[in-house]
């Protein structure tokens, strides 16, 4: 029996629910975690290299790392074929204590 995952830190649970393609036929939907949008959040608009986001979500740099190139993916699946990309579920707990979550989020739209 593999070890449970421990939770990983978010700052807080994201305003926005769901990105939705405007002008074209949805094509079907990607999920995407709160722990994974925290990833891109943390790199791509805090620009915090790998290392001290890694320390802010209390985890490992590698588990960072793997975390980051599947939000990266997932963002670029919905972006490049149209689909519309929600926000949600995730094992993580909020920064300060408060609110955890630990639910199961399935793939949808053909992944």
């Amino acid at each position: 029996m593999p070890r449970p995952k421990k939770p990983r830190v978010v700052s807080a649970y994201p305003a926005i629910a769901a990105f939705v393609p405007q002008g074209i036929p949805i094509t079907g939907e990607v999920m995407l975690s709160v722990e994974e949008l925290e990833a891109i959040r943390l790199s791509d608009f805090e620009r915090l290299d790998q290392e001290s986001a890694a320390a802010l979500m209390q985890v490992s740099r590698q588990t960072y790392g793997r975390i980051l190139s599947a939000a990266r993916a997932i963002v670029g699946e919905a972006l490049v074929t149209g689909k519309a990309l929600k926000i949600a579920g995730g094992n993580y707990a909020m920064r300060g204590g408060g609110r955890r979550c630990r639910g199961r989020r399935g793939r949808m739209g053909g992944r």
